[in-house]
C-alpha cells in the first residue's frame, strides 16, 4: 500500500523530537493535522494511497523549540513541497535544530 510518512529528529539533543505539529497539505487545503509521538514519529500514515500531485509538509518546530526553552530558535515553521507519482511511497524525514534543517526522500 502506497503512503505519505515522516519522522523528525533533534539533532541539536541528539533524540527524536516529541510533539512537533505538522500539517500535510494539497491543492492549499489541510489533508491531515497531528503530532508526533515520543519517537518523532507519527502514529499513522499522514496519508495512504496518495494521488499523484505536489504535496506541502509544514513542521511546526518553532512551537517545538520553545517549548523545549529555547529562546529565540531561527526557524519557526518549514514547509516541504515534494511531488508524488502513482503506485510510490514516500517517507520525509526532517533532521532539524533551532538553526538549522535537512531532509530528504527515504525509504
Amino acid at each position: 500500500m502506497e503512503k505519505i510518512t515522516t519522522h523528525v529528529l533533534d539533532t541539536s539533543a541528539g533524540r527524536p523530537a516529541a510533539g512537533v505539529r505538522i500539517r500535510l497539505v494539497k491543492d492549499g487545503g489541510v489533508i491531515v493535522e497531528t503530532l508526533t509521538n515520543p519517537d518523532g514519529r507519527c502514529d499513522q500514515p499522514l496519508l495512504r494511497n496518495p494521488e499523484p500531485g505536489l504535496y506541502r509538509l509544514i513542521f511546526s518546530v518553532g512551537q517545538y523549540f520553545h517549548a523545549r526553552g529555547v529562546d529565540s530558535p531561527f526557524l519557526d515553521e518549514i514547509p516541504i513541497d515534494f511531488h508524488t507519482s502513482a503506485g510510490q511511497s514516500y517517507h520525509i524525514p526532517l533532521l532539524v535544530s533551532p538553526w538549522s534543517y535537512s531532509t530528504y526522500r527515504g525509504s
